[in-house]
């Protein structure tokens, strides 16, 4: 029996789906532990291509139990649109996908006031560059205890006694400083109490799922959405998500213990990317980085914003190794950086001339951080589709290599294009 998670270790968007996917094979359960909607996980598969939000991305192996933890906020109008988008190409979902009842549930005044607030904003450090689909505002529900939980669709009584006490509160600000018509107490609960009609058969107690799942023996994937440097703790404050991304937010997110987690694997691009806002040191202002974007095709599968691009920052996903107790490495789109003759590795930061001898927590410091560079040969030929380490061009293998040396994790899995079969397998985690 082996409990694995898995984790992005940069600023997100580092292929998560597609390891997830290939993983699921060894696994009994796989199980989502905190973000929403705003993740977009991409699976190519013999099926087709799949963007997914919130269902976990394990979800094509139709033997396999699928979990949504209570540490996720849930849009049930996308989830039900997601699960029947599904069905719809053949992937049952009926009897196999559990929702915690503990899972907090997006409501529209809190799409409203992160929209408001995102378009009030105006740069540096009130534009944050979020998705404004009400991530934010739903986690803050949560920690003030005025949060609406998936349990709470299936109580007609309760539901209405809650979005009152919030809506009486909230209408005044919308009406006023969002210039948006106030809500209908009535008119919310016939609408969320449908939803939870037609996700009843999945709301349950999911601690007991996966807390049964370890018990019997079985394997248990554990997705995270986001990454390491969006953490709400650890990530580049305040240009973060609203949830601990990190795999300490596993154990939280689903009801397991840390002592319960066998290994952890962090997914990391061969190049950086970021979306939205804030600082980025290795950040490619030039033709090298339209390259990567156009070649690598970055585009935000949830927003279809253009992605950040950069040369691989080792101190960055040598901090992600630290935050997540990092076992394995798995590296992602190595096929990207294909035609280039030379290539870049961050190995440290300077600022002022100085070099920093600590990972710089502080936003403004790590703003004016200059990256320290070690130079490296490209291999100019594919490696796309390559599934043995001994064939890669040697320019690559010594590449991996000086990645692994500089983050201190072994590379369990290397991708060479964006399909399932496109994979090196060194090591699995299970």
């Amino acid at each position: 029996m082996s409990t694995v998670v898995v984790v992005g270790s940069q600023w997100g968007d580092e292929g998560k789906g597609k390891i997830v996917d290939l993983l699921t094979e060894h696994a009994d359960v796989v199980a989502r532990f905190q973000g929403g909607h705003n993740a977009g996980h991409t699976v190519i598969n013999d099926k087709g291509q799949f963007i997914l939000h919130l269902v976990p991305s394990g979800v094509f192996a139709e033997d396999k139990q699928m979990v949504i933890g209570n540490g996720v906020v849930i849009s049930p109008s996308d989830l039900i649109e997601e699960i029947d988008g599904l069905e719809e190409r053949g992937i049952r979902l009926a009897g196999r996908l559990s929702i915690s009842n503990a899972a907090h549930v997006i409501m529209p005044w809190h799409v409203v006031i992160d929209q408001g607030r995102e378009a009030q904003a105006q740069s540096g450090t009130t534009k944050i560059g979020t998705t404004g689909r009400g991530i934010g505002p739903t986690y803050t529900a949560k920690m003030d205890r005025s949060g609406i939980r998936m349990g709470d669709l299936l109580d007609p009584a309760l539901l209405k006694e809650k979005v009152k006490r919030v809506l009486d509160e909230v209408n005044p600000i919308m009406v006023q400083r969002y210039a948006t018509p106030p809500l209908v107490v009535e008119e919310v609960c016939k609408v969320y109490l449908g939803y939870g009609q037609r996700l009843a058969d999945h709301i349950t107690d999911t601690v007991t799922v996966v807390q049964e799942t370890m018990a019997a023996g079985r394997n248990l994937l554990i997705e995270g959405a986001q990454g390491t440097h969006l953490d709400i703790d650890h990530g580049t404050y305040p240009f973060v998500t609203s949830s601990n991304c990190t795999a300490g937010g596993a154990c939280t997110g689903l009801g397991i213990g840390p002592t319960q987690i066998d290994g952890v694997v962090g997914i990391v691009k061969a190049y950086t990317t970021r979306v939205g806002e804030g600082p980025f040191p290795t950040e490619l202002n030039d033709e090298i980085g339209v390259r990567l974007q156009t070649t690598g095709g970055e585009f935000g599968a949830t927003t279809g914003r253009t992605r950040r691009c950069g040369w691989f920052d080792a101190v960055l996903v040598r901090r992600s190794a630290q935050l997540n107790g990092l076992t394995t490495l798995a590296i992602t789109k190595l096929d990207v950086l294909d035609e280039l003759p030379t290539l870049r590795i961050c190995t440290g930061y300077r600022v002022d001339g100085e070099e920093l001898a600590t990972f710089p927590t502080q936003g403004k410091l790590f703003a004016a951080c200059e990256p320290v560079y070690k130079e490296m040969a490209g291999w100019e030929t594919t490696t796309h589709g390559i599934t043995d380490l001994a064939k890669l061009p040697k320019q690559a293998r010594a590449y991996l290599k000086e990645i692994e040396r500089l983050v201190g994790v072994p590379i369990g899995l290397v991708a060479t294009g964006p399909e399932r079969e496109s994979t090196i397998i060194n090591d699995l985690p299970f």
